[in-house]
């Protein structure tokens, strides 16, 4: 089984759980790093601006649009690298740098996500590829990217000069989520947009695009943030219109679903699978446990959002048919040991799934205790894929 085949079947049930839904398909790039030495690399390249080595992990999530739930991974890619490369990155072109991995992964979230109403494809500075705009967006699939450049506008001007001179319209108040070094405050935000063209660049590998693109850029500004922190500054491009400030902000709360994925890495890591502990000793083999880990993260995911009510889904979601009868074995058995601890949540849901799964890693089933974690979910689904795979075979005789 080789990494892409594991990454082929990240995909496997999220298409029929989109269907009919407007879809956030929310990519971003991680470095995972592993402990190597001079004289044992692993055949890892180098991370980090090369002060240490592991791989690098690109995912696409997709999540509701309307409350957030996680629907599945759609697709993404896992590679080391093998060197350093001395052409200059502005002399490459698209084809050869790793930025492709934006278009490639939308491109892929096209055909994924085909039964979905509408998709938006949302990512952070450096998916702002003006290839990705000029060559992606259609009727049916938008973008929805942090602006990484200071753009040349094909009416005169720049993209911030332009925006400068837009009014701010609307203000807000927002509760900022911990992140790195910031604290979890709230935000008073100022909201201003318009209408930009921009202009293509002169690059290698731009000639046969259209010499400028009509997008929306949707700026949210922190208004008298405390002192010496770094007030919030969003500078958002879409493909979607925007007619007025209820849509304006309704790009703000899309782009703040971003910080879904970010959670996915922390359960990979540090916060659940804690894969960067790993002791195999090839890039190969690395490789393909971040591609297994990457799907036992997103499944995670589900768990947790089920546990705190966030998304009501169908534990179909995330398990097959056998999965769930499993699931329904393992919920009897409990419930028999303790008739006081009843699953409250209706059979073959998420939530349901949710609850059984923690009672496998050790949670003990009282409403008063504390609600199981990442951690105590990750222990629970490495036996219950143990049980599972015994499940499968429970009808299966020998001669």
């Amino acid at each position: 089984m080789t990494s892409e085949r594991l990454i082929e079947g990240w995909s496997g049930q999220t298409a029929g759980a989109v269907a009919g839904r407007h879809v956030l398909a929310i990519q971003d790039t991680s470095e995972i790093g592993f402990n190597t030495t001079g004289q044992r690399t692993r055949g890892l390249g180098e991370i980090g601006k090369g002060r240490s080595r592991g791989a690098l992990l690109h995912a696409m999530l997709a999540v509701d649009a309307t409350d957030g739930a996680c629907l599945g991974l759609v697709g993404g890619a896992i590679w080391t690298r093998p060197g350093r490369i001395t052409v200059a990155h502005s002399r490459r072109e698209l084809a050869d740098k790793e930025s492709k991995r934006w278009l490639d992964t939308a491109r892929c979230a096209r055909t994924v996500l085909d039964q979905a109403a509408c998709i938006t494809v949302i990512a952070d500075r450096e998916s702002d590829i003006y290839a990705e705009w000029a060559s992606l967006p259609d009727h049916k699939l938008h973008l929805l990217t942090r602006v990484m450049h200071d753009r040349a506008l094909a009416d005169g001007g720049t993209l911030y000069q332009a925006a400068d001179r837009l009014s701010v319209t609307d203000t807000r108040t927002i509760d900022l989520r911990a992140a790195n070094k910031r604290q979890a405050r709230p935000a008073k935000l100022g909201l201003r947009f318009g209408p930009v063209l921009l202009k293509r660049p002169r690059r290698p590998g731009l000639k046969g695009l259209p010499d400028a693109v009509s997008l929306t850029l949707v700026e949210a500004v922190e208004l008298d943030p405390p002192d010496r922190v770094e007030p919030v500054h969003w500078r958002l491009l879409t493909t979607h219109p925007i007619a007025n400030e209820a849509a304006a902000w309704q790009i703000v709360d899309w782009y703040k679903r971003r910080w879904l994925i970010e959670q996915l890495f922390r359960v990979l890591k540090s916060q659940g699978l804690r894969i960067e502990d790993s002791q195999l000793d090839s890039a190969d083999l690395l490789i393909k446990l971040i591609a297994i880990a990457t799907k036992a993260a997103a499944i995670t995911i589900h768990l947790l959002q089920a546990r705190e009510g966030l998304a009501d889904l169908p534990a179909s979601v995330t398990f097959d048919p056998r999965q769930i009868d499993a699931l329904a074995a393992i919920n009897a058995r409990y419930q028999q040991q303790s008739p006081r601890q009843k699953n409250p949540h209706p059979h073959a849901a998420m939530a349901w799934a949710s609850w059984i799964i923690a009672r496998l890693g050790g949670w003990d089933g009282y409403p008063s205790s504390k609600p199981p974690g990442p951690i105590t979910l990750k222990h629970g689904l490495d036996r219950f894929f143990d049980i599972a795979q015994g499940w499968t075979l429970r009808d299966v005789s020998t001669p």
